[in-house]
């Protein structure tokens, strides 16, 4: 009896709140289908973002007197070498990226920010509401989609795991009629994306949620330890140290201490004397790490990120929680799959809506418009 009841709450619950985050879930997996691949998409549509390789790229200090010159009235944080072949572009307080040569110091473009995958981003981030308002729902939607997952694995569960169950729970039967096709790409494709699309959920509620974050955090066995602040010792020195010591770091980065696509780097210039030196290294499959130098001596700060193969296992999970979210943890084969998963999961919403109205929903919904015109009469 309570085996019953239990059920029959789980289907409730399962399709009212598949009905109210419906459209949510729809539009953030159409557009993580986009974003998986936002990079090799902009290597192919962005001519920018490639330079003929001539002779060993320019440091730091060349490229940074360059654009200085260029926009004065520009501030300049840090500079992203994209590796071999490729353009750098500076971070500056503006709302333009500026691309340049790192062969030649040439600017080779200035391109805004906001473009499509700018646009994509404001929806699947904030459906493109209010940053403060469309976290929220996404965040919360992303919440009732883990939830509807788990009671979906429940709907699903064979009764009995003789041949015909076990047909009926794995195999589509795609000569049968719509009603039943539909029931099956609801069913057992929701099945068989289970794994990647709570991946994809949970990893998303670690972004959208502090308190999921921590919960994830302790869970997998991490313990919270005091935040090191970044800051370069001034006792021996007390003056901003020049661009050549800046170029010194970035060398240090590319020789001594990145591991994987070592002239993929990003370098900081510090504005005062006790700033350190921030270089963002081993950018590989959406996973990096932030190494803080001191910039007098050029030794590594205490709040730099341990490399990857030495960090605990709850801090590896944070770290690696973006990778985990869009698939690039295993290159090219996890987005594929990622991209499948996605598309799917956009797919759920219609189908389960279908199966619903299938199943008497569009009489429920005549029967109630007709009480509803009969009571405004």
């Amino acid at each position: 009896m309570i085996k019953k009841y239990f059920l029959k709450i789980n289907a409730w619950l399962h399709l009212w709140l598949g009905v109210i985050s419906g459209v949510i879930v729809i539009i953030v997996s159409v557009t993580g289908c986009v974003l998986v691949f936002e990079q090799e998409i902009r290597q192919l549509t962005s001519p920018w973002l490639h330079a003929e390789i001539k002779g060993e790229q320019l440091p730091p200090s060349v490229l940074y007197k360059v654009m200085a010159d260029a926009l004065p009235n520009k501030e300049i944080y840090s500079i992203w070498y994209h590796g071999e072949g490729k353009t750098a572009h500076f971070s500056l307080n503006s709302d333009s990226l500026v691309y340049i040569n790192p062969y030649t110091a040439e600017i080779v473009a200035m391109v805004d920010h906001e473009d499509f995958f700018h646009f994509i981003e404001e929806g699947h981030f904030y459906l493109w509401f209010p940053k403060e308002i469309g976290e929220q729902i996404v965040g919360w939607g992303t919440f009732i989609f883990f939830f509807l997952l788990l009671s979906g694995i429940i709907m699903w569960w064979p009764k009995r795991w003789n041949r015909i169950e076990r047909n009926n729970s794995f195999k589509i039967k795609w000569k049968a009629r719509f009603k039943r096709l539909n029931y099956d790409l609801h069913n057992v494709l929701g099945f068989y994306s289970l794994t990647i699309a709570l991946i994809i959920a949970i990893t998303g509620l670690v972004m959208s949620f502090s308190w999921f974050n921590k919960g994830v955090y302790w869970l997998s066995g991490g313990i919270k330890k005091e935040q090191i602040i970044s800051k370069s010792d001034t006792s021996q020195n007390q003056q901003l140290v020049s661009l050549l010591q800046v170029d010194k770091a970035w060398k240090k980065g590319i020789e001594e201490i990145g591991d994987y696509n070592k002239d993929h780097i990003i370098v900081s210039f510090p504005k005062k004397a006790s700033d350190a030196i921030e270089l963002c290294t081993d950018m590989h499959n959406g996973s990096w790490r932030y190494v803080n130098l001191n910039q007098h001596t050029l030794k590594e700060l205490p709040s730099s990120q341990l490399k990857m193969k030495d960090e605990q296992f709850a801090n590896w999970l944070m770290r690696n929680n973006f990778s985990l979210h869009i698939g690039g943890i295993f290159g090219l084969t996890t987005k594929i799959f990622y991209f499948i998963v996605s598309l799917i999961c956009a797919s759920l919403p219609i189908t389960g809506f279908y199966i619903w109205w299938g199943k008497g929903g569009k009489n429920k919904f005549k029967k109630r418009k007709s009480l509803l015109r009969k009571s405004t009469s």
